[in-house]
């Protein structure tokens, strides 16, 4: 195996423990840190890689976005409370330095703008997950 590779596997196997966290912290964002080591692995192996994808704890927000099908709003509102409580607090940490609290504020507008733009995925209610219908999303019909 060459240098490369080990080294992504590596990175990968970094991204997946953080990406873990994530699920249990409230301030650590999950999709991006899986979405960073399905990308490592899908360049370094195909058997950590599919692992991954397949994974019963992670693989479904790789699987979603991935799909096109997108986040749920329970990841998109949990990504943007971690996103804008650690800017704050990085803003308040770097007391007065003006610059870098526009710019830190810039980021954190414009991964919102793409977190927001990302398509809202609604999973299926446990009653209707073996009928194919969205019961979140079905029409009225009264």
């Amino acid at each position: 195996m060459d240098v490369r590779k080990a080294s992504l596997i590596f990175l990968g196997t970094i991204c997946v423990g953080l990406g873990v966290l994530g699920m249990f912290l409230p301030l650590m964002p999950t999709t991006v840190f899986l979405l960073a080591a399905a990308y490592c692995y899908s360049k370094s192996s195909k058997r950590f890689h599919n692992w991954l994808l397949s994974n019963k704890l992670c693989g479904k927000y790789i699987s979603n976005y991935k799909s096109g099908r997108g986040m749920t709003v329970r990841s998109k509102v949990t990504s943007l409370l971690s996103l804008w409580l650690s800017i704050a607090v990085s803003i308040w940490l770097i007391n007065g330095k003006l610059w870098l609290s526009i710019l830190l504020g810039a980021i954190a507008l414009a991964i919102s703008a793409h977190i927001l733009w990302i398509k809202t995925y609604r999973e299926c209610s446990e009653s209707a997950a073996g009928t194919g219908i969205n019961i979140t999303t079905a029409p009225n019909s009264n």
